[in-house]
């Protein structure tokens, strides 16, 4: 008779197994590509191993252990994507495929920015033809799913809460406040506008941030007490939000050499981003506003289309217009994961970001050419389903939830859309 394998033989091929991988993933971190690669045909790993050094932190741990009782090295794990000690990738978030339209919305000219609040409770979305929408989320969903409304309600539910009119020109980008209920918009009429969203009536910002030139992108300090503002100047402004003064970096040569395309602040604002036309990215001291680090030609020269942290601090997100997706480690200024097969039919000609879903498991990009929904596995850069993303034109902005399974695009074809994953309860 044959001998079953017993529960013990089954742990040790697991424990072989995760051992293997955990190998593979540091000869990726390591560079060493080919022997990573040959060494995954001959154990036949699969799912695809993401690069981390995970291997190396447990051989350090276990130097160690004799100066502890025992080793916490998989404790108080930080929040979403974190290389160093995840080498599975498992996920309970729903692919971005999954997700369908809940709702559109229509500009009378092309869309071209939208933002969440940080509740993932509104939505905003501005255009063209320089009008800005802010719509509520839940009556969005509510008019998707009119069975689930209350009697007698449908006709107060319309989701558009306010519409405001006060630029002259395209708004370009948008952002709420990270505590307050402030709207703010860039735009190409060479300002940044401030509306206070908690007044029904309100029309008219509040306060005006003016420049000389179009204003391109924003980001708020996560205090809420300070704007980056990236414009058509080389020169990234950075703004006292209370009192409109405006400060610069004192030191022309840390400066971009063209437009800056993307701001972006790390969750602690010990850091923050640019991305420029020039293709490089820059990384800034929080508090003294002085460079700490360049990544020249970082899409191999192409336009920076896009920046984000990750939750923790340790990864940033880029895209280019080359419509290659970059996850780079800040500790060793390193590429670390490609994500590639978006703009196989033909490469960017506007831009468009690259984002994560809000658990940090996915990386989503729009494929302009074809106008579908690229989307990653964030850990080891397997491709997910495409999924059309019903546009007639070209989506120039997307922006994902940061608490629940829905994203924003906005198109060309005046519409903005947003997508939900809907949880089937019964």
């Amino acid at each position: 008779m044959k001998d079953q394998e017993t529960p013990q033989d089954k742990n040790l091929l697991k424990c072989r197994e995760q051992l293997y991988r955990m190998m593979i993933s540091q000869l990726f971190y390591d560079g060493y590509h080919s022997v990573a690669v040959e060494l995954t045909n001959l154990v036949r790993a699969d799912p695809p191993c993401p690069p981390s050094d995970r291997l190396m932190n447990i051989f350090k741990q276990a130097n160690q252990i004799e100066q502890s009782k025992e080793s916490n090295l998989f404790d108080d794990l930080p929040c979403g994507l974190d290389l160093e000690f995840e080498t599975e990738g498992s996920t309970l978030a729903p692919e971005p495929a999954a997700y369908e339209t809940a709702y559109v919305t229509s500009h009378k000219q092309a869309c071209r920015a939208g933002c969440f609040s940080g509740d993932g409770q509104l939505v905003a979305t501005g255009s063209m033809d320089a009008s800005i929408k802010i719509l509520d989320v839940d009556r969005m969903l509510a008019k998707s799913a009119p069975e689930d409304m209350e009697p007698g309600r449908e006709q107060h539910a319309h989701p558009v809460i306010r519409t405001l009119y006060d630029h002259t020109d395209e708004v370009s980008y948008l952002e709420f406040h990270p505590k307050d209920q402030i709207l703010a918009s860039g735009s190409r009429d060479h300002t940044v506008k401030l509306f206070d969203i908690s007044k029904a009536s309100v029309k008219k910002a509040h306060k005006v941030l003016s420049d000389c030139v179009p204003v391109r992108c924003i980001a708020f300090h996560p205090t809420g007490d300070y704007m980056a503002v990236g414009t058509e100047h080389n020169v990234l402004r950075m703004y006292d939000v209370h009192t409109a003064q405006c400060f610069v970096s004192a030191i022309p040569a840390q400066q971009h050499n063209s437009a800056i395309t993307c701001v972006r602040y790390a969750v602690n604002a010990k850091v923050y981003a640019t991305g420029s036309m020039d293709g490089s990215i820059k990384l800034w001291d929080g508090v003294s506003g002085r460079c700490i680090n360049t990544f020249a030609q970082a899409h191999d020269g192409a336009e920076i289309c896009s920046v984000v942290f990750t939750k923790n601090g340790k990864y940033l997100l880029s895209s280019g217009m080359d419509s290659l997706v970059k996850l780079w480690e800040l500790s060793t200024s390193r590429c670390l994961i490609a994500y590639t097969g978006a703009g196989t039919t033909g490469k960017q000609e506007h831009q468009t970001q690259a984002i994560f879903n809000h658990t940090e498991d996915y990386v989503l990009f729009p494929d302009e050419a074809t106008t579908s929904l690229c989307a990653w596995n964030s850990r080891n850069a397997s491709r997910c389903h495409l999924m059309s993303l019903g546009h007639n034109g070209a989506v120039r902005h997307i922006v994902h939830s940061p608490t629940h399974s829905a994203f924003l695009t906005c198109s060309d074809d005046y519409r903005a859309r947003f997508w939900v994953k809907r949880t089937t309860a019964h």
